[in-house]
């Protein structure tokens, strides 16, 4: 890790007391409601299992001295292809992710990115998965999400929305369940591909089923989800991952939370119980397969947007973020159909910094790894590639260098991965290689802020 650029009154008259009390007592009325679970959210204490299909209702969570934080997050990709039509209607949504961090309540946003036309979601629920591999939910943790105090929730075309606090347990290294149901056709669905995770589809609204029985279509993404908060004691701030297919996993073994990003957040929850001068963050995962710098795909709004138009949304827009490593770079040099600008590409790099550092944010940046033997491989992609690295490795682009390239690259030859670290393709790294990744970044590089200007 190399350092980088700098950064008194006297009564109420009589005829006003009677008033006077009557405010009181409706204040400590209320007080009381709240302070016993029911809140804008329509919670109750309700904490019996299921029963005839019925959800208990969310519960808010009780005043707490933990701070909100990000316990998982993506970034909503693109249209799904085949749902320009009818969307989802008729089906459950259950998304199944990971946490990074434990907490004692939480919160959910939907997003209607791509859609066309207003998404009606009329039945919401968040549990804890009862297992691995898994839609079966343990019958104690279910509880309904809420909007505003409403089931119901309609998210107009390229909107979002977030929920109402539930009170439930979030562990650490939880697979949570959040399951949404629309009976309206709504489409194009906005979803993120890569998930490297199972979740589940089901005819009906099944967002109360805790057997998981009725969720026989196993699916590799993510729908409609975009992000799942925490209220925790655990963490102060949230690191966000910015990055292309290297930080979606891609190649991983699909469950195993094998990412670079899932090792990173491992050690820092560890280093927080063992009480070490660590930063207390959790980690989530803005990574999007095949995202660029500098230029985006087609469509409106265009399917997978550049870093530049959507580090406001992913980065700047998560729940209490503190730092961001942005590791991006790789597809402009091997994408771009003709040679990329070397110094379009610096000066892209240089704007997330500035965008980072607008917001007190620190920026940790990586180098750009091999690539030799992937097909689009060149000689002149290679010298941009090191050009690229060597002013990187020179603190003139980010405040810390976390240094991916050195760290994986082939002793023999350093155009490509080391082989053990290779998954294959000669781009993506193995489960050891996203290992060898996430135990190299020092947890003192994401402490503090950006770096303030002389």
């Amino acid at each position: 890790m190399t350092r980088g650029r700098d950064g008194g009154a006297g009564a109420p008259p009589t005829k006003h007391r009677a008033l006077l009390a009557a405010i009181v007592t409706l204040i400590v009325a209320i007080s009381a409601a709240i302070y016993a679970g029911v809140s804008a959210d329509g919670g109750g204490r309700d904490r019996t299992p299921l029963a005839g299909g019925r959800l208990p209702r969310g519960d808010v969570a009780p005043a707490s001295t933990g701070s909100w934080v990000g316990a998982w997050a993506t970034a909503p990709a693109a249209a799904e292809p085949g749902t320009e039509t009818s969307g989802m209607a008729g089906r459950s949504v259950r998304n199944v992710v990971h946490t990074s961090i434990g907490g004692t309540s939480a919160r959910i946003t939907l997003s209607n990115l791509y859609g066309q036309s207003p998404l009606t979601v009329t039945h919401a629920s968040i549990a804890l998965a009862a297992g691995p591999d898994t839609a079966a939910a343990l019958v104690d943790t279910m509880r309904r999400l809420t909007f505003g105090g409403s089931a119901r929730v309609i998210i107009p075309a390229g909107g979002q929305v977030m929920s109402d606090i539930a009170r439930i347990a979030v562990p650490y290294g939880a697979d949570v369940l959040v399951t949404t149901y629309s009976p309206i056709p709504s489409g194009p669905v906005t979803y993120h591909p890569q998930a490297r995770q199972t979740s589940y589809l089901a005819d009906g609204d099944r967002t109360a089923d805790v057997t998981g029985v009725a969720y026989t279509t196993p699916t590799p993404y993510w729908r409609y989800l975009t992000a799942l908060d925490v209220l925790s004691n655990e963490a102060d701030g949230t690191v966000v991952a910015f990055g292309d297919s290297i930080t979606d996993g891609f190649g991983a073994e699909v469950g195993a939370n094998h990412r670079w990003t899932d090792i990173l957040a491992g050690r820092l929850h560890d280093a927080a119980g063992a009480g070490e001068d660590a930063p207390r963050y959790s980690v989530v995962n803005e990574g999007i397969s095949g995202n660029r710098v500098l230029t985006s795909r087609t469509g409106r709004p265009a399917d997978n947007p550049s870093g530049l138009s959507r580090f406001e949304r992913d980065v700047l827009g998560r729940t209490n973020v503190k730092a961001v490593v942005i590791v991006l770079g790789v597809n402009d040099i091997l994408h771009s159909p003709e040679l990329a600008d070397r110094d379009a590409l610096l000066t892209g790099l240089r704007t997330l910094v500035d965008h980072a550092h607008a917001r007190g944010l620190k920026a940790v940046g990586a180098t750009i790894m091999p690539f030799g033997g992937y097909g689009g491989y060149t000689k002149a992609r290679e010298t941009m590639r090191q050009e690229i690295n060597e002013e990187i490795r020179s603190g003139g682009v980010f405040d810390e260098v976390v240094d991916f390239d050195k760290a994986l690259r082939d002793a023999y030859d350093p155009r490509r991965l080391r082989s053990d670290y290779d998954s294959g393709d000669h781009l993506h790294p193995s489960d050891k290689g996203y290992a060898r990744m996430g135990r190299l970044l020092d947890l003192d590089a994401l402490k503090g802020a950006a770096p303030i200007k002389a």
